[in-house]
């Protein structure tokens, strides 16, 4: 009579301990990639003013070029998963070469385009005349690094599809390092000034690309893997990575249009929307660690063939997204004493700080639900609807948002709007898990 309830925990326990093997590691690897940006920021900021200014622009640039790109790990992730469960770890580490061509060639194009039209760039951004110059200089020399970028997304990829969240997180520790140690080396002792900074965070991230691209290699001659492009396989990877393109592009398009209605509220509400997405994004590592385990587990059952233990690892995960919001909501409330003070000073600021701030830890329990069950498609290779989903989403979201103002709205109506977006973005991908045309079993979705 109890076999069946001690065999039940048993596979739970099975699941968990998958689950927190990937998603930790995972956690590690991606607080450590905004520390590149906060450590040049520091290295720059005592350089002056106009300098710092400089950076800020170059990054937003830079970020916006890579983060579009960021389809090169999800969808490299969910192919390699497939083959690994399928037992194909030869195909696996062929689905992983094409991807890594793939970002060589997108680097490549992002060259071409950002080195003659950075101060065409820069401008747009509207950069004062003493942070232009710096600026274009940052922004040149960091743009010969988005290959090596690109590269470490699409290995990252592969590894996780791999099941291996460990050696990224290795990787990004030991980025992060270097490219700490590189900043001050060539920028104070040097005496480069902020193209030290670029040059020093290049370095780092062509070293890190090599890693990953040894170790890549070698599991390739392990298996007797081409190294070789593969057209037909380059294509494949554009073709899956397409839909997931068209979801981050409607996704940056939300907070973009979040951020020019928190901008027409004025000064205070605008310095309270940026402390309040700060946090958020904080938030939002926490929980796409999850999201990543749930690629990488995902696609390991269905290309085993293994539809039950999808949907029962699919259901584990989402009780994890609402444990860990839950749990994320209430640090937000109980810790906001202490990080409010680190932020501003200002009160007025402040008081528009707080109810949004509320707001925000409301809703996390959803935003676990959504970063989960978002992991969970991108693992099924459901791209496509991923992409159906969030342009839906933004539709609904952005007339709403951009009422805000004209209603007479604050800070904290933006940001219930925000949690009207996640809402939509949890119904639709509820109905879709919810469904099972998710669930399409072996080494490649057909």
């Amino acid at each position: 009579m109890t076999q069946a309830p001690t065999s039940a925990r048993s596979a739970l326990r099975h699941h968990d301990r998958e689950i927190i093997a990937l998603a930790l590691p995972a956690f590690g690897a991606l607080v450590a990639e905004p520390l590149f940006v906060m450590v040049d920021s520091a290295v720059v900021g005592h350089l002056g003013t106009a300098q710092l200014a400089g950076l800020g622009v170059a990054a937003a640039l830079l970020a916006t070029a890579v983060n579009i790109f960021v389809f090169l790990a999800y969808a490299t992730t969910a192919a390699v998963a497939r083959r690994v469960g399928a037992g194909d770890l030869a195909g696996a580490i062929r689905q992983g070469m094409d991807g890594i061509w793939l970002a060589l060639l997108l680097g490549a194009a992002v060259i071409a385009v950002a080195l003659p039209t950075a101060p065409a760039l820069v401008d747009l951004f509207g950069s004062s005349h003493t942070a232009a110059p710096h600026a274009i200089t940052y922004l040149r020399i960091s743009t010969l690094g988005i290959p090596a970028m690109l590269v470490v997304l699409a290995a990252t990829g592969v590894l996780r599809g791999l099941q291996d969240t460990r050696t990224p997180l290795y990787v990004a520790i030991g980025g992060f390092g270097a490219n700490a140690a590189l900043n001050a080396t060539l920028v104070y002792g040097a005496g480069l000034g902020i193209a030290g900074s670029a040059w020093g965070t290049v370095i780092a991230q062509n070293a890190m690309a090599a890693v990953y691209l040894v170790v890549v290699i070698r599991g390739a001659r392990r298996h007797g893997t081409s190294l070789r492009p593969d057209a037909a396989g380059i294509r494949a990877c554009a073709h899956a990575g397409a839909p997931l393109l068209i979801r981050t592009l409607s996704l940056r398009a939300v907070m973009l249009i979040a951020t020019a209605v928190a901008a027409r509220l004025g000064d205070t509400d605008i310095a309270a929307h940026q402390i309040v997405l700060t946090l958020w994004s904080l938030l939002a590592f926490a929980l796409d660690a999850i999201a990543i385990a749930g690629q990488a587990i995902i696609g390991r059952y269905l290309g085993a063939g293994d539809e039950e233990g999808a949907r029962i690892a699919c259901r584990r995960m989402v009780h994890w997204g609402i444990a860990s919001g839950v749990a994320l909501g209430l640090l937000v409330v109980v810790s906001r004493p202490l990080f409010i003070p680190l932020f501003t000073t200002d009160t007025a600021v402040r008081d528009a700080l707080l109810p949004a701030l509320l707001v925000t830890a409301l809703i996390q329990p959803v935003s676990g639900v959504v970063f989960v069950l978002d992991g969970v498609l991108m693992g099924a290779g459901d791209g496509p609807y991923l992409a159906r989903a969030m342009i839906v989403t933004l539709v609904v979201f952005a007339p709403v948002a951009l009422l805000v103002p004209s209603l007479g709205g604050g800070l904290t109506a933006l940001w219930c709007t925000m949690a009207l977006m996640m809402s939509v973005r949890m119904a639709t991908l509820w109905l879709r898990t919810r469904s099972g045309r998710w669930i399409v079993t072996g080494a490649v979705r057909s």
